[in-house]
């Protein structure tokens, strides 16, 4: 953000939500965040393209539905292209949203500061607890972006490629198009809140550095630590606390009936890592010493 937009948007009785809208126009105007976006809706397109190349001299594609987990409805696409959406959704959440999530979060206050632009934040009235929120709601906005560009890009290359209708949920109950669309789209915003742990994570991050690579670099990489962890049988019993750990349980949304329990615990998790980070993130950011 540039010093005249900073506090510009921080002037009239709704300055809170113009140094929101700022932000946000500003983390979506950014080269890097509409490659990643661009990255992100172009997996469903290759994940598409290679199915139903694969299924063109009437060979199948995996082995049938395998017990319900993401990348088993990759079985069902041939016969649905509404199944791309989950599978997109299963192929991406390991490791390219997450990935693409902490790099945004944590640029967010490592590349204030790296820039010279945060002490400008400062000076404006926005305060440091009110100017940290707005950077943790613009990152669970990119969160919620980057979901929906996977969902609608499989969507749509599904729709082009495979047949659409009524689908067979992982209990083997037939569910009508718009039931199966409505899940869909309950999917997407249960992945999207899936993240907001890494953004909590990388915005921790991002206070204790004033190198937006660094602090991008660190997040991203404890992001690869932790999902190798969570592949260590001797670690099993550390697995329940770690935040990837029922990332891959949205599955559970296309059985008949839901089983809540995983779902449950994987949001009470992410709500467990949001507020310890965030609450990390705001103790080290109000007790910083900005020069930069």
């Amino acid at each position: 953000m540039s010093p005249a937009e900073i506090v510009g948007s921080c002037r009239g009785p709704l300055w809170t939500f113009g140094l929101l809208r700022s932000e946000l126009v500003t983390t979506f105007r950014r080269w890097r965040t509409l490659a990643l976006l661009g990255v992100l809706a172009g997996v469903p397109v290759l994940v598409g393209i290679a199915v139903k190349i694969e299924t063109s001299d009437g060979s199948s594609v995996g082995g049938g539905g395998g017990g319900g987990e993401g990348p088993a409805f990759i079985a069902q696409i041939t016969n649905n292209g509404l199944f791309l959406v989950f599978t997109a959704l299963a192929a991406t959440l390991p490791f390219f949203l997450p990935m693409a999530v902490g790099v945004v979060a944590g640029d967010a206050i490592a590349g204030e500061a790296n820039a010279g632009t945060l002490r400008y934040l400062l000076v404006a009235p926005a305060g440091r607890t009110r100017l940290l929120l707005t950077k943790y709601a613009t990152a669970m906005a990119f969160c919620l972006a980057a979901t929906l560009v996977v969902a609608v890009s499989a969507l749509t290359v599904g729709a082009l490629l495979f047949p659409l209708g009524d689908l067979t949920t992982i209990s083997g109950t037939r569910i009508g198009f718009a039931e199966g669309l409505a899940r869909a789209l309950l999917i997407a915003l249960v992945v999207a809140a899936s993240l907001i742990g890494v953004a909590a994570l990388g915005l921790f991050v991002s206070t204790l550095t004033n190198s937006g690579i660094a602090a991008m670099a660190t997040t991203v990489g404890l992001l690869i630590t932790v999902q190798i962890l969570d592949q260590i049988p001797q670690l099993h019993a550390i697995h329940p606390y770690l935040f990837s750990h029922y990332w891959l349980s949205f599955a559970d949304l296309m059985r008949e009936p839901v089983y809540w329990d995983d779902l449950i615990r994987n949001l009470g998790l992410q709500a467990l890592y949001a507020t310890v980070f965030g609450s990390a993130a705001w103790a080290r950011f109000t007790a910083k010493d900005i020069t930069a």
